[in-house]
């Protein structure tokens, strides 16, 4: 009975979840429901799938508006029907126009307009006119209704629940306007009365016209819709790579056989029996066309010169190895065959295939171009608690300091700090638009529009209505095409060594086994000195590493997953430190838990170990375990399979003679893994990639800081990395006219940092800059950089200020003046080509002081983020003597003070949901300082921003790691601004004096 029905998927406008929406329908009577969600499809699919529970049957439908002006509902008679609405709708979400006021012909779809939009117009066979119950008593007066009798409908459209709704979705239309509540326009606003009521009592407003109610029916019962859903069905993706299955098998075979060439020197049985078993199991898994897609991905990539790294789940695959999709070797490293796919799985594995970031935008084209039915995936982007707060607050007018109030949670009592709230936390949750997925493509057998409408977002390509998870519910597996900036780092440092260093020979970066052995590699793991190398250089990991003092590939391997928050927080970390250094504690593991994982002690450590562990420990079946592994995910955590998987966990366990404290122990650290758990083959990926940063660190290790550098660093700032470079010996130059590139550019030991580095610097301007200096060589001075450069006085301050033009001897004070005189009347200056050259107009400059030595600094901490000078010199209370990193052995125990240059904080939590910080720092002499705040200290003595603090605590150690137990922390001042000092205004008054 109902056929304009509304979720909260039609964004800033519904109210209600699929969920709700079916237990609303439930508790009403009703048996069938139209879904319309306003130009939104993103509700549809998963409205499919929950309708069975609730013995509802489902059908789709579009509402098609401008704005919130009703043009008329669409609802598919059948898939096809569904495919027709979702290709209309898509066609004006590309385009942006406004949707017509009459609807095209569907074959397969009903079109229903509203009542009061009707103008005696033929309906076409598939058109309707929607009747709202209110409209009722107006039809004996209509002039056209005599004539559409057999073409009315009930219209009573559906889109809360209560009171609380309707204002929750009145709040939702004005944060969409963003307008005061007290302004919204009416016309903005659903109708009170669009509620869901009894099908009783609905049928029987329509008693007058039992037409009516017959016509719904008639129009219900035409309309059907099925997806598969669940474990049984097979997938959606692109069946076939080549035209046919036998074909795409015969190629996978000819591509793996060509592999083993390429990677094996010595092809053993345990090689030919893993192959042979693998391929069986694609085969009957119809996965075949998976791998030869992603084969087909990254071979683009290799003709194109594009560096990638294969992980995910299917790096434990040696199909995979062999098609060159990843560089781990499985054999080599034991992976867990049934973690990479088993015959009870029924989705394809996971490859995460990493490009540069700047290779990621072709890849992706490619993709479109080469598959037909491509797609991005969405994401919902869903109100936060705290920017709910801020929204309602703006809507309800309060003054931004309350709303920052209530946003901390210090609320005034009053009326409507009270609104904010109750209402904040209803709507918390809500989806509030889509977004785009970070790296997933769907690439289906069918056409896209068969499952949803798509957006086209700026990035120009089609995208789709639903996420992650629903995709994966209807079959649909996503590729993920990622980016980072490691691979352009290590692809940057092999083009920086071949211009700096000639005479070096090739580097063959995928030789791996070569850096496995290179003892200045395993210097650089043993003490953690990793700096800009990828997944290695945070705190946490220097940290782990120096503890752990591995220096092979499988202890690096291991230590990319335990330094995941799951394992982290169970304990597990610290107990495999334990284990990893002292044998003897490693007896103390479960005896089954040793005998499942022996290489890391019992521990569990990758995300195949839970599955282990369900299976061998516990006596889960391997499609229950695959359940457990899919809900650590997060994604299928609230499902009913990963409760029964739980339970049966437990049964099992008693069932075998556990004791329920070990079970629930086991169980407590399989759960740790929740949403942050790595394969080991993922986990060995990335150990690959540490590897070939730490070697070109280890070997190249300016030309490598400068690459980290151009491709905008990594987990710290730029300074740090520039900090970095001088540590290894590089002269650190300011940008320069003559030197410099718009990137940061490399002369032997001499580091010029990049035009492009300099703020507000306008790119235009960087590139006359370098375009000039090719054609016509080096500037020789100001006035002839002038000459040559389009430039504005605003512009040449700023190059002047940050160095640009050191090269010419002259102080920066003198080079103003220049500016000025040559610049000071042209808003910007228009270079034309001269026939004959003019000579300038000598300048008689005043007799200027020279600047403060350190006036330079404080410019480049305007324009670079940073001074290049040592940031200790700008202290303004210099201590007498310094305590330094190196001091810490011979003061354990003790209560030191250490000056400290901040460089990151990383906020926590206790378990007790008290605030705590670890802080990292540099002293005096560039060595990290490592500090602790616990919830006392770091309420008491807070950061205050960037600079340099003297730091009091205790010097504690763990595993040979030395750190910090803040008592006391305080931030030291810098000497005043000396380009705003006093005799800075006495020479501005001098200047415009002799100008007068």
């Amino acid at each position: 009975m109902y056929l304009n029905t509304h979720t909260y998927y039609s964004f800033k406008y519904g109210t209600m979840s699929c969920e709700e929406l079916l237990i609303e329908a439930q508790k009403n009577g009703i048996d069938s429901l139209v879904l319309t969600d306003i130009n939104s499809t993103a509700a549809c699919l998963n409205f499919v799938r929950l309708s069975i529970k609730h013995n509802i049957e489902p059908i789709l439908g579009i509402d098609f508006r401008n704005g919130v002006e009703q043009q008329f509902i669409g609802i598919a008679k059948n898939n096809q029907g569904y495919f027709e609405l979702n290709c209309f709708l898509s066609g004006f979400l590309h385009s942006g126009d406004p949707i017509p006021a009459k609807a095209p012909y569907f074959n397969h779809a009903f079109i229903i307009y509203p009542f009061n939009k009707y103008d005696g117009r033929k309906l076409k066979k598939n058109e309707f006119i929607g009747v709202p119950p209110e409209y009722i008593n107006k039809l004996k007066f209509s002039a056209h209704a005599h004539l559409i009798q057999e073409k009315m409908v009930i219209l009573q459209t559906v889109t809360f629940r209560n009171k609380k709704d309707f204002n929750a979705h009145r709040l939702l239309r004005a944060i969409d306007k963003n307008t005061l509540l007290s302004k919204l326009s009416k016309a903005e606003e659903g109708s009170f009365n669009h509620k869901m009521l009894p099908k009783k009592e609905l049928i029987k407003l329509y008693a007058d016209c039992p037409s009516i109610v017959k016509n719904t029916e008639k129009l219900l019962n035409s309309c059907t819709i099925h997806f598969d859903f669940g474990d049984e069905q097979d997938h959606k993706n692109q069946k076939n790579y080549t035209h046919s299955e036998h074909e795409d098998f015969k190629k996978i075979c000819k591509l793996c056989y060509k592999g083993l060439k390429y990677r094996y020197s010595e092809i053993t049985e345990a090689i030919k029996v893993r192959l042979k078993t693998e391929l069986k199991v694609i085969r009957e898994k119809r996965f075949i066309a998976y791998f030869l897609i992603n084969w087909d991905i990254v071979s683009y990539a290799r003709r194109q010169g594009f560096f990638y790294v294969g992980r995910g789940s299917g790096a434990n695959s040696i199909v995979a190895y062999l098609l060159r999709i990843t560089d781990v070797d499985p054999i080599d490293l034991d992976l867990y065959f049934e973690r990479f796919i088993n015959l009870y799985r029924k989705n394809p594995p996971d490859f995460d295939i990493d490009f540069s970031w700047t290779d990621r935008e072709d890849i992706t084209a490619y993709i479109f171009r080469r598959f037909k039915n491509a797609a991005l995936l969405a994401t919902y982007s869903t109100f936060q608690l705290r920017a709910v707060i801020r929204e309602l607050g703006k809507v309800f007018g309060l003054p931004a300091h309350e709303i920052e109030n209530i946003a901390e949670g210090n609320p005034k009592q009053d009326y409507y700090s009270q609104l904010v709230i109750k209402y904040s936390h209803l709507i918390q949750g809500f989806p509030s638009h889509l977004s785009i997925h970070a790296g997933g493509i769907l690439i289906s057998e069918k056409h896209i529009h068969y499952f949803s409408a798509t957006n086209l977002p700026p990035k120009g390509y089609p995208t789709t209505h639903f996420d992650m998870v629903i995709a994966e519910d209807v079959g649909l597996y996503k590729f993920d095409i990622l980016s980072q900036r490691g691979l352009g780092k290590i692809k940057d440092t092999l083009s920086l060594v071949k211009k700096n260093k000639p005479e070096e020979p090739d580097i063959d970066i995928h030789d791996l086994n070569r850096f496995k052995k290179d003892e200045a590699v395993k210097s650089l793991l043993r003490q953690g000195k990793a700096i800009g190398c990828f997944y290695v250089e945070s705190p946490a990991m220097r940290m782990l590493l120096k503890k752990l003092e591995a220096d092979d590939y499988l202890g690096l391997v291991a230590a990319s997953s335990i330094i995941r928050p799951g394992v982290a927080k169970s304990g597990m970390m610290r107990e495999y430190i334990l284990r990893f250094k002292n044998p003897e504690r490693r007896k103390e593991a479960h005896p089954t838990l040793l005998k499942i994982m022996p290489e890391t002690y019992g521990v569990m450590v990758y995300q195949e170990d839970v599955i282990k562990v369900a299976h061998y420990f516990a006596g889960l079946t391997l499609a229950e375990a695959d359940v457990l592994r899919r809900g650590m995910s997060g994604k299928f955590r609230s499902r009913d399979e990963f409760q029964k998987a739980k339970d049966q966990y437990f049964f099992n366990c008693k069932a075998k003679g556990y004791t329920y404290a070990d079970s629930a122990e086991i169980w407590r650290q399989i759960e740790s893994f929740a949403g942050y758990a790595f394969s080991k083959g993922h986990s060995a990926s990335y150990a690959v990639e540490s590897y070939q940063s730490l070697f070109l660190k280890a070997h190249y290790p300016l030309e490598y800081m400068v690459a980290t550098i151009n491709n905008f660093g990594g987990f710290y700032r730029t300074e740090l990395y520039v900090h970095e470079a001088r540590m290894h010996g590089a002269e650190i130059l300011a940008p320069c006219a003559n030197s410099s590139d718009a990137m940061t550019r490399i002369y032997g030991k001499k580091i010029y940092i990049g035009l492009a580095f300099i703020k507000d610097l306008d790119q235009k301007t960087i590139a006359q800059i370098l375009k000039v200096r090719k054609a016509y060589g080096a500037y020789s001075s100001l006035p002839d950089f002038v000459k040559k450069i389009p430039l504005s006085l605003d512009q040449a301050s700023l190059l002047i200020k940050a160095g640009v033009f050191n090269f010419t001897k002259k102080n920066k004070k003198e080079l103003l003046w220049e500016a000025h005189f040559l610049l000071a009347n042209v808003k910007k200056a228009s270079p034309m080509p001269k026939l004959f050259e003019v000579e300038t107009k000598h300048l008689a400059i005043p007799d200027i002081p020279p600047p403060h030595t350190l006036e330079t600094a404080f410019d480049e901490m305007e324009l670079l983020g940073f001074p290049l000078c040592n940031p200790f010199d700008l202290l303004k209370n210099r201590p007498s003597h310094f305590f330094r990193v190196l001091d810490f052995p011979n003061n354990l125990n003790k209560t030191i003070t250490i000056y400290g240059y901040l460089v990151a904080i990383k906020n926590t939590r206790t378990s007790k949901n008290d605030r705590m910080n670890f802080g990292t720092f540099l002293d005096v002499s560039g060595q990290f300082i490592d500090t602790v705040h616990f919830p006392q200290s770091s309420s008491q003595w807070p950061f205050r921003g960037r600079g340099i603090y003297a730091i009091t605590g205790k010097v504690v150690e763990e595993f040979g790691f030395f750190s910090l137990e803040v008592t006391e922390m305080i931030k030291e001042p810098f000497i005043d601004d000396p380009r705003y000092s006093e005799e800075s205004g006495k020479l501005a008054i001098k200047r415009k004096t002799m100008r007068q």
